[in-house]
């Protein structure tokens, strides 16, 4: 399968698509209209390589994406801020409408006033930056601390009962997970959670529907599955496991230090774990399948049936940003090129079957234009049932056998003699060989 490359995030009442460096929010508002807004977003992979490499890119997409999400969420929130909020906003608007005025009633030129605008605007996304940096910074130093720290010291406690450092290492790992696990299900009982669930699940299922090659419709995207390789809870889940792994084999005598080294080590953890998503979104492979296994099934308490004006919502965002009908042609003429291939291959190997059987024939005195077009005929479908498997010697050589006695016979028919009661019995002897 060809990933779609796209990835996505569930919003208040909306969701979030994302393809390269477009990503676009469609939210549903109030009134019951869907607001789309489409952005551009430039990533530290495009200015150097550096970002680009392996395990580096994983930190600096993990990073971006927070980011993004952060933010878009601010985004979708503000449609349903409360009364209160709106009224401060019409009072702001009033003052700026007195301000207008004042400007205009001491003569300032146009060019002035486009100059303030500029200046405020600037102002505006400058405070906003900070804020989505703070913001994102302390959820990271949060999850670090909840989910990193915290089991390191609870499983200390048990220091005195488990003397074994692995197996400490590993029980950490287990609280880890169940804290994680725990914090998800609990989080999910929530109202407004289960509806962001909800559009969680529309994202999927509207980017499967997309990647399996249906038209995208709220019909087709109904029926298809809402868990997906590529989601960020599958990451997280990865995160913790391989967590295990590291703590099992970096140990330090010293408390700070080992504290110290798992918020060094969160990067490296967390480049190893998008490596691993990317390939699962990429694969197909059995191995690469099983081990997704358990993060897929982590999105039962992260993803939630839809309902079809949320499948509109995702739909309306992934066509904001990405042309799938475009990605689906490609995908057919590569299937269709893939299915060239193997039939190419398969008569070449029919065909060099073939001509081993002739040169194994011809090296006994058998000629195929000997053969009567019945026998050439058998041998054709014998050879297509090898297809795909390899031609035993001993098949051969019963098969010569058979067309030796077969001349034989012919000839002893023509001249008589006593070879034909020789080659009769020659003939009996071969009754069961096969090609």
């Amino acid at each position: 399968m060809k990933s779609s490359g796209i990835g996505g995030q569930a919003l208040m009442e909306g969701v979030m698509m994302k393809n390269g460096s477009r990503y676009a929010c469609a939210v549903r508002k109030p009134d019951g209209t869907i607001e789309v807004d489409e952005q551009q977003t430039k990533s530290l992979q495009d200015k150097s390589r550096f970002f680009k490499l392996p395990i580096i890119r994983g930190v600096v997409t993990f990073v971006e994406s927070l980011v993004i999400g952060v933010k878009t969420l601010t985004w979708s929130a503000s449609f349903f801020e409360e009364e209160n909020d709106d009224a401060a906003k019409t009072d702001n608007a009033s003052d700026e409408s007195e301000i207008r005025k004042d400007v205009e009633a001491e003569g300032e030129s146009s060019e002035t006033k486009q100059s303030e605008k500029k200046e405020k605007t600037k102002s505006e996304k400058r405070k906003e930056s900070l804020m989505m940096g703070l913001l994102v910074f302390f959820a990271i130093v949060l999850a670090i601390g909840i989910f990193m720290i915290l089991p390191f010291f609870i499983s200390k406690f048990l220091k005195n009962v488990i003397e074994s450092q692995l197996l400490l290492a590993v029980l950490e790992g287990v609280i880890r997970i169940l804290l994680f696990v725990g914090y998800v299900a609990a989080i999910s009982c929530m109202n407004d959670i289960k509806r962001v669930f909800m559009y969680h699940g529309a994202e999927h299922k509207s980017i499967n529907c997309v990647e399996s090659g249906m038209e995208l419709n709220v019909e087709n995207v109904r029926i298809c599955s809402k868990e997906h390789k590529r989601c960020g809870t599958s990451f997280l889940l990865i995160v913790m496991v391989m967590s295990i792994v590291f703590f099992m084999f970096i140990r330090f005598e010293s408390t700070i230090l080992m504290v110290v080294g798992r918020i060094l080590l969160v990067p490296v953890i967390a480049g190893l774990s998008y490596e691993f998503i990317r390939l699962a979104g990429r694969s197909d492979n059995k191995v690469v399948a099983v081990l997704s296994r358990p993060g897929m099934a982590l999105q039962k308490l992260t993803t939630r049936e839809p309902d079809d004006s949320m499948i509109e919502c995702a739909i309306a965002s992934i066509e904001a940003v990405f042309d799938w009908k475009k990605y689906q042609e490609e995908l057919k003429n590569e299937e269709e090129e893939k299915d060239k291939e193997k039939k190419a291959k398969s008569e070449k190997r029919k065909k060099e079957r073939e001509e081993e059987i002739r040169q194994r024939m011809e090296a006994k005195g058998i000629a195929m234009d000997d053969l009567s077009e019945e026998r050439i005929k058998e041998i054709d479908e014998k050879v297509d049932s090898l297809i795909g498997t390899e031609i035993k010697k001993e098949e051969l050589s019963e098969a010569i056998a058979l067309e030796a006695a077969n001349k034989a016979k012919e000839f002893a028919k023509e001249h008589g003699g006593e070879e034909a009661e020789t080659e009769k019995a020659e003939e009996e002897k071969s009754d069961d060989a096969i090609l």
